[in-house]
């Protein structure tokens, strides 16, 4: 296990978790799977999975809350499962700190496509090679914001001197709007960019994302450019 991806599922359907999980380990990765909320926060601190796929309506504690309690504990990627595509379902998920989500029924190869996605972004948290276009004045790498501070080498963010705790999904978002300050970046390229997408994907989580990030470095330091996109103040 020690050189696999080790994911852990937490699923209360058993033909759902069981065929899932054969279907993940076909594929080479290792797999820990949870009939339900409570069994899996225990999972997730016992074997610190690389990845955690929760289902949304799981027994005991569900999984909005369970993703909840391992934000509060790790930066480990989170996608949510979820049998439907309801706003609500969506949202809560992502605001209690999820990276993605999937709605069900789920192709199996969809579903590790969307983990590889992560996974990849998650090891390559420094993001694009574009940051030393952003601002050639930039010290060591550190881009300045008014009191917004960007180590693009450390990977640490300041405000106000202060460290910013960021998710390696929100870092490299930061990342893309630092890299080209002042300029509107589209939803749909934001989605290629930080979440790798190569299709179209719901542009609700980058709005979420967006929402998240404001939150830790500043409601206004992130404009909404209507009918377009986001751009950072410079």
């Amino acid at each position: 296990m020690a050189d696999q991806t080790h994911v852990l599922f937490v699923e209360d359907d058993d033909v759902i978790r069981e065929a899932t999980q054969l279907a993940l380990e076909r594929d080479g990765f290792a797999v820990t799977a949870m009939p339900d909320g409570l069994s899996g926060l225990e999972a997730f601190r016992t074997n610190r999975p690389d990845i955690a796929l929760l289902d949304v309506m799981v027994p005991g504690l569900d999984g909005v809350s369970l993703c909840r309690r391992i934000r509060d504990e790790s930066t480990v990627p989170v996608i949510m499962l979820s049998a439907r595509a309801d706003s609500i379902d969506v949202v809560l998920g992502l605001e209690a700190g999820a990276d993605d989500y999937v709605t069900k029924p789920f192709d199996g190869a969809v579903l590790v496509a969307r983990i590889r996605a992560v996974l990849r972004r998650f090891g390559h948290a420094s993001g694009p090679d574009r940051t030393e276009e952003a601002d050639p004045a930039a010290d060591g790498g550190v881009l300045t914001f008014g009191d917004l501070e960007v180590d693009t080498e450390g990977m640490e963010v300041r405000r106000d001197g202060q460290p910013v705790a960021l998710t390696p999904t929100e870092m490299r978002l930061l990342l893309e709007f630092s890299s080209a300050p002042g300029t509107v970046l589209s939803r749909d390229k934001l989605l290629e960019r930080v979440w790798d997408y190569g299709w179209g994907g719901d542009t609700r989580v980058v709005d979420v994302h967006v929402q998240r990030l404001r939150q830790k470095i500043g409601q206004d330091r992130i404009e909404t450019v209507r009918g377009f996109g986001y751009k950072l103040k410079a």
